[in-house]
């Protein structure tokens, strides 16, 4: 049943594709523009010549640094955040509008900012971030609050709020919001991680590449790095599930 359920979902994926390629040859005919909406064999080629250039790998790494340092550093301040949220109402109420601001803010505007504050090179780093933090930190927060307040009491009563008891107490409770939560924020990651790269051009990304691509009209390259991103994206956020799917296998292998 699982595994049916499973090819069903496959296959749904698969032509889900297939119409996102039909929606671009069917805007090319009515466009009557095949250098703005080439042929989806062109495209395929394209991805193909792309995927074969050493360059290509060296800016999917690159932009890949760029996601794990924003994913790393929003994962500990948002939980850090989130956590101070949870516990205290004040705190809450003092985050509130900056958690608000953040959340809402458009991505040009913080990435001016951030450019005008510290250097290029640092900008996908710290924009993406930031934008991450609400996401990671609304997540603990709702996760701590929903603990129920007699399991509370206890851990209090026995050894108060310390980081063993965090690690191995309240995370565990709240892994289901913290999970999603992640997930999410890896998929947004690596989308805020690539404009933030194509406002600021940075050197050997993948941001910098469609920005050249889209400079030189080179329409089928910017579909094919496209193709690639969503593919990262897929990948990258799948490493979560994985993760927690090897954390479980190895529990239940323990004596």
């Amino acid at each position: 049943m699982e595994r049916n359920k499973k090819l069903k979902d496959t296959l749904a994926f698969c032509l889900g594709i297939l119409l996102v390629g039909g929606l671009i040859q069917a805007a090319g005919w009515l466009k009557g523009d095949r250098l703005v909406f080439p042929d989806l064999g062109e495209i395929l080629r394209t991805l193909i010549r792309l995927l074969g250039e050493e360059m290509t790998w060296r800016r999917i790494g690159t932009t890949l640094i760029h996601v794990a340092e924003a994913l790393a550093a929003s994962a500990v301040i948002g939980t850090l955040l989130g956590i101070a949220q949870g516990r205290s109402r004040f705190v809450r109420m003092l985050l509130k509008p900056l958690m608000v601001l953040l959340r809402t803010i458009p991505m040009i505007v913080l990435t001016v900012i951030v450019m005008v504050l510290t250097r290029y090179d640092r900008v996908p780093l710290i924009a993406s971030a930031l934008m991450l933090i609400p996401m990671i930190s609304e997540a603990t927060c709702e996760g701590l609050l929903r603990i129920e307040p007699e399991l509370v009491d206890v851990y209090r009563m026995n050894s108060g709020f310390t980081p063993r008891v965090l690690l191995q107490v309240y995370l565990p409770l709240m892994a289901g919001y913290l999970k999603q939560a992640y997930i999410n924020a890896v998929g947004m990651g690596t989308k805020l991680a690539v404009t933030t790269e194509y406002l600021v051009q940075a050197r050997d990304t993948l941001g910098k590449a469609v920005y050249s691509s889209a400079y030189f009209n080179e329409y089928a390259e910017i579909y094919a790095y496209a193709l690639i991103m969503i593919l990262l994206a897929l990948i990258v956020s799948a490493v979560p599930v994985w993760a927690g799917k090897l954390a479980d296998a190895y529990k239940r292998s323990c004596p």
